[in-house]
């Protein structure tokens, strides 16, 4: 199963994640670094969808029901407001959410985006879940060079930026999959497994984002996909001062 998953996204990807960052992560004294850096990326994906939903689909009851649902997660996250407790179950929408008059692809990106931000934001509380149960304290950490070296490649006018910001989204989710994969046999046996399990939704999320972009398009856009697969590979190639979830190759002596 976890090689049929992993085969499209490893031919997605134009590199493989380097040794040495695996070497970095897998050491004991990193691991509250990737515990509180994977919460903080499982937040971000669901405000990227979020922010796309906003933007481009949704009626402003919609913005509001969307915005009360990652709510909670932010508070906690960035200014340590509520607990385990206070957000379990709090990653579901009372009613169902509808897209403005006369957004052709509204409803699909409304379909697809929502199942995206509640299973982001399931995963946010299953990774505290993993902090508290390793005696690990929470703090905020500071994000990676990685999707601002990605966003700054996007065109300035639509729909080509929303194309572009699509495909950003696929390549975020393929590596977090490949990361993933790569990462959990040298965790604690539940971290691992848990990474493990993630793999089938990270997978789905980026077919997700490709399908969009390229319905949106209705043209071809692998020229758009081989432009990021190279802006991708080289941040993770390269040498990163910072050591983060989806940083580059470990060149931490010159930081």
């Amino acid at each position: 199963m976890t090689t049929d998953l992993l085969k499209p996204i490893n031919n997605f990807l134009k590199c493989s994640t380097p040794d040495a960052w695996i070497e970095e992560a897998r050491k004991p004294e990193n691991l509250s670094v990737i515990l509180r850096d994977h919460l903080l990326c499982e937040l971000k994906a669901s405000q990227s969808a979020v922010f796309l939903l906003k933007r481009y689909v949704l009626t402003d009851e919609g913005k509001e029901q969307i915005t009360q649902l990652v709510e909670p997660y932010e508070l906690f996250a960035y200014k340590g407001m509520g607990s385990l407790e206070t957000l379990k179950g709090k990653s579901n929408i009372s009613k169902s959410i509808k897209p403005k008059d006369g957004c052709a692809y509204g409803q699909d990106m409304i379909d697809k985006m929502v199942l995206l931000i509640r299973e982001e934001l399931h995963h946010f509380y299953q990774v505290l879940e993993i902090i508290e149960s390793q005696g690990l304290e929470y703090r905020p950490i500071t994000a990676s060079r990685y999707a601002k070296g990605m966003i700054k490649h996007v065109r300035t006018y639509e729909p080509e930026a929303l194309i572009d910001k699509l495909i950003i989204g696929a390549f975020i989710e393929a590596r977090s999959c490949e990361r993933f994969a790569k990462l959990a046999p040298h965790l604690d046996k539940e971290i691992g497994k848990f990474y493990i399990s993630l793999l089938r939704s990270e997978a789905r999320h980026y077919q997700d984002y490709l399908e969009l972009a390229e319905q949106i398009a209705g043209k071809d856009i692998s020229d758009r996909i081989e432009h990021f697969a190279n802006v991708e590979a080289e941040l993770i190639t390269s040498d990163d001062t910072e050591f983060r979830f989806h940083s580059g190759s470990p060149n931490l002596l010159n930081k």
